[in-house]
């Protein structure tokens, strides 16, 4: 499955197959996430807030929502390897369900305060984050908080998304503009290196809480 033809085959092959160290690095994970999360917290306050975050992995963005205030923090992957990781590290403090990130028919409208997601949509090609984005901006109430790439791109990032096939040269090139055709006030923040964190608003005269 890891080199099948089909792209979402393949890509929940790989994250399946890399769950398990994807789990074991998570702290380190958290840590590369630190100047990320302060960008959130920067623009936004978190306390009280319930958060949906899409493509969760083993779970260790969501936890940075819930170590700064959310009172309500569910994931959700395509992986059931790393949902099982996901649940064996944070459950039940944040809870965790599989599902298909271009269609979330199981969340109502306007659901979470914040919808989020980190390093996922980069992976898919623009048709695809379209559905994704779709689905982010309905079920949010506001806000949409996306955490991926920009700008150079660290050599070991490179070979992991050549293995993926991913879209990410395409995704740093156009990603701004993509999001600027779904929302009417869209903002950029610098992260670490190689990376920023995307703000998405519904609407677009937004007032800090």
């Amino acid at each position: 499955m890891i080199f099948s033809k089909n792209p979402h085959k393949r890509a929940k092959s790989i994250f399946n197959l890399i769950a398990p160290i994807y789990s074991a690095l998570d702290s380190y994970v958290k840590k590369g996430f630190s100047r990320a999360i302060h960008n959130v917290v920067e623009e936004l306050y978190l306390e009280g807030k319930s958060v949906l975050d899409i493509g969760s992995g083993p779970g260790a963005w969501a936890a940075l929502f819930k170590e700064h205030g959310a009172s309500k923090v569910h994931g959700v992957d395509f992986a059931q390897k790393m949902i099982l990781k996901a649940n064996k590290r944070y459950a039940p403090a944040i809870t965790f369900s599989i599902g298909n990130a271009e269609n979330l028919s199981e969340f109502e409208d306007e659901t979470f305060d914040i919808v989020t997601a980190s390093f996922v949509l980069h992976g898919v090609k623009e048709d695809k984050r379209k559905l994704i984005l779709d689905e982010m901006k309905r079920i949010s109430k506001q806000h949409v908080i996306i955490n991926d790439y920009y700008g150079p791109t660290p050599a070991v990032a490179r070979f992991l998304e050549y293995l993926e096939k991913s879209d990410y040269h395409h995704f740093k090139a156009n990603f701004l503009n993509e999001l600027t055709n779904h929302f009417p006030l869209v903002k950029r923040e610098d992260a670490s290196f190689g990376t920023s964190v995307y703000f998405a608003f519904k609407n677009s005269e937004v007032k800090q809480e």
